[in-house]
């Protein structure tokens, strides 16, 4: 998992493992990836309705699929001037 700008700081690195155990059998989507992040790393629950999450540089809704292997980056809303 890649994240950007709070989100990175939230985590502590720029990059991280995030390993996804999803038991119901339906795989793991965008929502269960920012659910894991946030559970993991506390510091972005304050984050968690602003940030968007993006699969393989396309941003995701809740239900994107997310497979082995995906890049998914978590980045939060940025001002710009």
């Amino acid at each position: 998992m890649l994240a950007f700008a709070g989100a990175r700081d939230a985590v502590g690195a720029a990059e991280v493992d995030l390993a996804l155990d999803v038991a119901s059998g339906r795989g793991a989507t965008a929502a269960d990836v920012l659910r894991l992040a946030c559970a993991r790393f506390p510091a972005l629950s304050p984050y968690k309705s602003c940030i968007r999450v993006a699969v393989n540089g396309t941003y995701a809704t809740d239900t994107t699929p997310v497979a082995p292997g995906d890049e998914v980056a978590l980045i939060p809303p940025v001002a710009g001037g």
